[in-house]
């Protein structure tokens, strides 16, 4: 089954993270995704930050435009991959290698993915 992986993390907390500190978890990542090669259906992408987003919302006016993140969390998605592995348990086994996890206010979030929309048919 595949899951999506969405990497998500707190950015008043990043400027806490020591510059080298960081630079070597990054190292560990590219290593971990070399690790998990043969469970990535997409490695997915890192997303550039919250102050780059747009989003699309409908009210009374129909579809509006805004600038920024439509939630006021204090977490934000920095990324996702999709993996493709037995079950939950077996995702959950692979995200907790995850070297980023040791950063404050990072945590990875697991969806399961809608893989049969033949439900919708007829």
């Amino acid at each position: 089954m595949k899951y999506v992986l969405m990497y998500t993390s707190r950015p008043d907390l990043a400027g806490e993270t020591d510059p080298e500190a960081a630079h070597a978890i990054y190292k560990r990542v590219y290593e971990w995704f070399g690790e998990n090669a043969g469970v990535m259906a997409d490695s997915g992408a890192e997303l550039l930050g919250v102050e780059t987003a747009t989003t699309v919302k409908h009210d009374a006016d129909g579809a509006v435009v805004v600038d920024g993140p439509f939630n006021e969390a204090k977490e934000v998605i920095g990324g996702f991959s999709v993996i493709d592995v037995a079950d939950m348990d077996a995702a959950i086994a692979v995200v907790k290698s995850w070297p980023m996890l040791d950063l404050p206010g990072v945590a990875v979030e697991i969806r399961p993915m809608v893989e049969d929309y033949s439900h919708m048919e007829g």
